[in-house]
């Protein structure tokens, strides 16, 4: 493999297909975009205010479960088996696969039980959010497994099968009008995107193996999994403290500004599906070119998230009403910091992507653990001292701090390579 200092000529049609794949991963970005931003819409226009802050808890909790899966079972993929032969795509997809699935068993059957330990409102969220995450992380399992294989047109597929799905389930839970019966929606759709990922792989799922695939990725995985629970578990963390500090109406509040928003939030959730694998692809064929490509990542992500939210601010407040009903007038006052919170977020994801490609595990964690202590710091911090506006502002200037972190890190783990050359990526 090449050292820093050699320049590796691109191959031809390198450029075309660098484009193809973005071109594949925006496209299913956008899909599950309008399946996330369609979900919340709907439930905030169904439920109100406090019934859609429940609801957000639970979504909140999945996120954190699913950085879980993805840390032990689909980064380690994504990082070491992108752009590699078909053979070893497939063996390696079947076991990641599998362990995104006894991921999801073991924590779906935790939320179970304390959903029924906690009862009340709540409890029968977290009770039927147990019941789900299985498929819910299956699919997004296929997506990871598609992307590392360059294959987005399946990842984009995948997606709109949801969508499609998810159009008659939401209606049903509509007539049960209650939290639990969306979140069983919700899932319930994921579950048919989850088998159709079997039949466009022709992959089954190894959940025997998935023992032999955690052991395998644990120098990656194991690293990867504190630093993504960490990134959940601060957003988890502000949410119930805001709940506790200012009530669960704030929360409702947060996760309107954030649906709002939410093209680019969920562009950012699932930034890994495409940018690390065509990272590690221009570490391999032009490693000099790594540091450019990270920064028209972050600084693209950025602009594009401060257009937007110069358009929210443009938006009429009948046209906010429409979107998100009651949740509007307590979600609009956010738009500001929410939007400089994304422009930094996306900023600093072009960095970590950079540092996951170069297997830099231990730089990207001391990042993540840095800018998550400033996150909840700064959420919780703000909201005792102004509320939930003041929670928006302190997380603001909290995720600025984590980017500028990012880049001395990614730019110290570039110049390391240029000294010592990172070892080939692994094949089975």
């Amino acid at each position: 493999m090449a050292t820093g200092r050699e320049k590796k000529a691109a191959p031809p049609g390198a450029g075309r297909g660098l484009v193809g794949r973005l071109s594949w991963g925006l496209a299913d970005q956008a899909a599950s975009s309008m399946t996330n931003f369609a979900v919340g819409i709907y439930v905030a226009r169904s439920l109100g205010l406090s019934a859609f802050g429940v609801f957000s808890l639970a979504w909140l909790t999945y996120g954190v479960v699913l950085n879980v899966a993805r840390g032990l079972a689909t980064d380690p993929l994504v990082v070491r088996f992108s752009g590699v032969p078909d053979a070893s795509w497939r063996a390696a997809t079947a076991r990641a696969s599998g362990a995104a699935l006894g991921v999801g068993t073991v924590l779906g059957a935790l939320c179970l039980l304390v959903g029924l330990g906690l009862g009340g409102r709540v409890g029968p969220a977290f009770v039927c959010l147990g019941v789900v995450l299985p498929a819910l992380l299956l699919q997004d399992a296929w997506r990871f497994a598609f992307f590392a294989a360059g294959a987005g047109r399946k990842a984009f597929l995948n997606d709109l099968v949801w969508g499609i799905a998810l159009v008659p389930a939401m209606l049903v839970a509509a007539r049960a009008d209650t939290v639990g019966a969306f979140v069983l929606a919700w899932g319930a759709s994921a579950a048919v995107a989850a088998v159709y990922g079997c039949a466009q792989s022709g992959i089954r799922p190894r959940m025997t193996r998935a023992r032999g695939w955690l052991r395998e990725q644990r120098d990656l995985g194991y690293r990867y999994l504190v630093e993504n629970v960490s990134l959940s578990g601060a957003s988890q963390l502000r949410a119930y403290g805001l709940g506790v500090i200012v009530g669960v109406g704030a929360v409702g509040a947060v996760r309107g500004a954030e649906l709002l928003l939410g093209p680019f939030l969920a562009l950012l959730m699932g930034l890994s599906l495409v940018t690390v694998a065509e990272a590690a692809r221009v570490l391999r064929r032009a490693p000099h070119r790594l540091g450019r490509f990270c920064l028209l990542l972050g600084g693209g992500q950025a602009v594009a998230a401060l257009l937007w939210g110069a358009a929210l601010l443009l938006m009429p407040d009948r046209a906010g009403e429409f979107v998100l009903g009651g949740v509007w007038d307590s979600a609009a006052q956010l738009i500001v910091p929410a939007t400089l919170g994304v422009a930094g977020a996306g900023l600093g994801s072009g960095a970590a992507a950079g540092l996951r490609a170069l297997a830099a595990a231990r730089r990207s964690l001391r990042c993540q653990l840095f800018a998550s202590a400033c996150y909840v710091t700064g959420g919780l911090g703000g909201a005792a001292l102004g509320g939930t506006v003041g929670s928006a502002w302190g997380v603001a200037a909290a995720t600025l701090c984590g980017s500028a972190v990012w880049w001395l890190q990614l730019r110290a783990a570039l110049h390391e390579r240029h000294r010592t050359p990172i070892p080939e990526v692994r094949t089975p």
